[in-house]
């Protein structure tokens, strides 16, 4: 066979290192403003959108995502017959004129190591083209949903391809198509297929009424969404039960939980991997409402955990007062409106940071053998002897250190503080973005840190919230705490 089975290479970690490359391209077609749909795609709107071809025939679709690796589903190279295989890049028609077309042979054919036939689970894989292609406005990588990323049902997301009209009649379209559908949650999508036919390495959607959906010629193909001026590639069209059939959904591959095996294929060492951006539904996900025979009952999950997650990302981490860019020493009123002061009896002796409205993360040192007093939480204060009228006071709720948090080494420095009650969000008080699983940092990266510590090490602290000079990182260690009070 010609197809090639491998299992991840370079981890999770290193994997991210490169997510920036093509963030700055993928997913932002210059020619694609759309906002409703049509059933033609204008030229140049989907320039990720390739088309497999066998022998000069579409079989399958696919998607580019850098400059040399196209992503598809494993089922589209299961027992491919022979014949030349190649890759059309900036097509727009099956069967007239394409003067932005760029064609390619496979070197590499690579399936998803755990595909099954039967189950058609871990239905991806990868194709490196014989030579890199150079973008244009009609040839262009999608963005890749990155892990963690959530899509409640409901959510608006586009398909493309040269698959046959409603219920799979006639041949292929000659010219490019695309349709809006909504996604169907999974557990409504199991209700169809049966419990357990549908994995969370799977997203479904199509309109409850049917008459658009993806068919044959689209396997392979994208499912994409526009989220903050970028499209977003959620999935991969994987099955179905025919075409567009009312009340049964398409299903198609999580692009999300893949992440890994991609950048495991791709070779990490070079800077080629795609440009991953994290995808979050806003609001209630009603599909956790949904039951049927066989269905356990829904309750909290991963992606209703990552709800309020999103509802913060567009209020984390942006200050309005605060559009500094170079250094100072003392901070102005509200340029670090996440900062807390941790008080016992009315004195400071920690900071932390407000991470959603009634949780503030901190050091676990920082609640070992705390002596007896009035432990609070200090938000909105901006100097430790006199006014601070944007303050809010806290007791606390809950005190959590990390159980693994060592004494002696340090190691797993890290506690959570459940404030009394929530606080309300304003220009003062505001909570901070927290880095990312496999967030990377490097030696020499500019960063801030802020709090009341001592002016020196054996000096008197600071009485206004000090906004420590922007150091260059070195090896983060615990020496960050050592720094701080030093240089201050």
């Amino acid at each position: 066979s010609q197809v090639q089975k491998i299992q991840g290479g370079e981890s999770f970690t290193a994997g991210f290192t490169f997510i920036t490359v093509l963030s700055s391209v993928c997913g932002q077609p210059p020619l694609n403003t759309r906002i409703v749909g049509g059933m033609v795609a204008p030229t140049g709107y989907w320039p990720w959108q390739v088309s497999l071809q066998l022998s000069g025939k579409h079989f399958c679709g696919g998607s580019l995502i850098n400059n040399e690796w196209v992503l598809t589903a494993a089922h589209c190279l299961d027992d491919l017959p022979d014949g030349n295989l190649t890759v059309s890049l900036g097509r727009q028609t099956q069967n007239g004129s394409n003067p932005h077309e760029v064609s390619r042979t496979i070197a590499r054919l690579i399936s998803h190591e755990s595909f099954n036939t039967t189950t058609i689970r871990d239905d991806i894989a990868l194709l490196k083209l014989s030579s890199p292609v150079t973008f244009s406005n009609y040839i262009l990588p999608v963005c890749l949903a990155a892990p963690g990323s959530t899509i409640h049902s409901g959510e608006d997301v586009w398909i493309t391809g040269w698959a046959p009209g409603e219920t799979g009649a006639g041949g292929l379209p000659d010219d490019l198509m695309e349709v809006e559908i909504p996604t169907v949650g999974n557990r409504q999508c199991s209700c169809h297929y049966g419990v357990g036919a549908i994995t969370d390495n799977m997203l479904c959607a199509g309109f409850q009424e049917g008459g658009k959906d993806t068919c044959q010629g689209d396997s392979g193909g994208p499912m994409v969404i526009k989220y903050e001026n970028r499209w977003i590639q959620l999935g991969v069209v994987s099955f179905g039960t025919g075409c567009a059939r009312p009340g049964i959904p398409g299903v198609y591959t999580r692009v999300s939980s893949y992440m890994s095996w991609i950048n495991g294929v791709i070779d990490t060492t070079t800077p080629k991997q795609p440009g991953y951006v994290p995808f979050k539904s806003m609001g209630a996900n009603t599909d956790l409402s949904v039951t049927c025979p066989g269905l356990t009952p829904g309750g909290e999950s991963f992606t209703a955990g990552f709800t309020f997650i999103t509802v913060l990302s567009s209020v984390c981490g942006q200050p309005p007062l605060n559009t500094r860019i170079v250094g100072g020493m003392v901070a102005p009123t509200g340029y670090w409106p996440w900062q807390v002061s941790l008080q016992l009896s009315g004195k400071h002796f920690c900071g932390g940071s407000l991470i959603n409205n009634e949780w503030v993360l901190t050091a676990a040192h920082c609640l070992d053998d705390l002596p007896d007093g009035n432990l609070t939480v200090s938000l909105g204060r901006q100097t430790q002897n006199g006014s601070n009228p944007h303050e809010v006071s806290r007791t606390i709720a809950r005190l959590i250190s990390h159980e693994s948090f060592n004494t002696t080494t340090t190691r797993d420095d890290i506690a959570l503080l459940k404030l009394s009650s929530p606080v309300t969000f304003s220009n003062y008080i505001l909570p901070v973005c927290l880095a990312a699983p496999g967030s990377t940092i490097h030696s020499g990266e500019d960063v801030w840190i802020t709090g009341w510590g001592y002016l020196s090490e054996r000096g008197r602290s600071h009485s206004d919230v000090d906004s420590g000079i922007h150091y260059s990182t070195s090896t983060f260690t615990n020496e960050v705490l050592i720094l701080q009070k030093v240089s201050k």
